[in-house]
């Protein structure tokens, strides 16, 4: 349809496409939240056991360092070792008292420096121990994750087998809808759906009162409503109102029971009779 035809299409056809259109929408939502928080708890285990393999690494290359720190500190101590039995073979062949004290001090020194390697192969071995019981508890996180997100997903799996057909068409239907309705009016209405907690942009009256945010409508605009000239917005919430008719959607009218009307009780008076008495006659 041309972009000159929406524009001139009627305001009456536009709000019941754009009424249609957000039906389909809702159906969409209602197909999604059938999945409740599964994409959700999904992505934060997806998340986690990512986090879990960067820290597995990390503590892994840490072990890799550490050991090649023992390995480097051992052959320093062989080094220190080779140079304490050549010092004290040189010992022997000493010619003064200076050559000797040079001597014992290198044999000192080398005597510390194995000393000390060997405090930083037992720190390196502790921490080397400390790094692989963390590793094993990370490896016991992340097998619990891993089949917690297989669960997840095979849930999630399943439900979306069962609803991916039926919102497909509604999918379908949307992209239909879209391209009957003027782009501006589809931008602004996508823009107050978004906005609007329950994704509904268009609501129809329901007793007198916005079907969104349920305020009063003033019976001015009301009439406007029904009358279909313009598109109107509520003025507290801006979803676009529209005519339950033109919505196809029948409201129950009240039902105004009928007052009963009591029965006065007519207090009945009741009258003594008067009793005739016979006259008495003298003898």
């Amino acid at each position: 349809m041309a972009k000159k035809d929406l524009i001139e299409m009627p305001v009456e056809e536009r709000l019941k496409t754009l009424y249609q259109l957000q039906t389909t929408l809702s159906g969409i939502d209602e197909k999604r939240a059938l999945r409740g928080e599964l994409p959700l708890e999904v992505q934060d285990l997806e998340d986690e056991i990512e986090g879990l393999t960067t820290r597995m690494d990390k503590i892994q290359a840490e072990i890799s360092d550490y050991e090649r720190a023992v390995s480097q500190k051992k052959g320093e101590i062989e080094t220190a070792k080779a140079s304490v039995e050549r010092y004290k073979t040189q010992l022997n062949e000493v010619k003064n008292n200076r050559e000797y004290d040079t001597l014992s001090k290198e044999i000192e020194y080398q005597t510390l420096e194995i000393e000390l390697c060997n405090k930083k192969i037992k720190e390196a071995a502790f921490k080397i121990e400390d790094k692989k019981a963390e590793l094993a508890q990370n490896q016991e996180i992340m097998q619990d994750r891993r089949q917690a997100l297989e669960l997840k997903k095979s849930e999630l799996d399943e439900i979306m087998e069962e609803t991916r057909a039926e919102e497909d068409k509604l999918k379908q239907k949307v992209k239909e809808l879209e391209l009957k309705i003027e782009p501006r009016l589809l931008t602004s209405f996508k823009r107050i759906r978004k906005n609007a907690r329950n994704g509904l942009g268009i609501v129809y009256v329901q007793r007198d009162a916005c079907g969104g945010c349920f305020n009063k409508i003033p019976p001015q605009r009301q009439l406007d409503i029904k009358m279909h000239k313009k598109i109107i917005v509520c003025e507290y919430c801006g979803r676009i109102l529209i005519d339950p008719e033109l919505a196809g959607v029948k409201l129950e009218k009240p039902v105004v029971e009928e007052k009963k009307t009591r029965k006065r009780a007519i207090r009945k008076t009741v009258k003594k009779e008067e009793t005739d008495v016979p006259e008495q006659t003298e003898d």
